[in-house]
């Protein structure tokens, strides 16, 4: 057991580590190529991620979605935290945007998946031995 908790702490303490997901990425030749984010959505059947009108990322796999952190998934806690907003009463601008690291945002997503995953895989394992 404390094998699989040093895992899992090492998975989410150092999760921008973490490989990426591998996800098909879909990119809109009729515009200028960009990872820079405004608002991100999911598709309906949530197995796509429009980053922008340049990028989809699709393949998104089912299982992301059932590691959750309270009501929502960790996926889409970063969809809807990692969006450029301002504030109405100080119009102060919250860009998640990284000027240095222009894909930040994008491997972010991968890796959230990732963790996801990884996070699930061993939770079944802890509770295969415990039982």
């Amino acid at each position: 057991l404390a094998a699989w908790g040093r895992a899992l702490a090492d998975l989410h303490l150092n999760y921008e580590a973490q490989p990426e997901y591998p996800l098909v990425r879909r990119e809109n030749p009729r515009v200028p190529p960009s990872l820079r984010v405004e608002k991100m959505a999911l598709s309906r059947d949530k197995t796509a991620l429009r980053v922008n009108e340049f990028l989809t990322l699709e393949g998104i796999p089912a299982e992301a979605y059932d590691y959750r952190l309270g009501s929502r998934s960790a996926l889409e806690w970063v969809v809807e935290q990692y969006q450029v907003k301002t504030d109405a009463r100080s119009g102060i601008v919250s860009d998640p945007n990284r000027p240095d690291d222009e894909g930040y945002i994008v491997r972010l997503v991968g890796q959230v998946i990732h963790v996801s995953l990884e996070t699930q895989k061993l939770a079944r394992q802890i509770a295969q031995a415990t039982w």
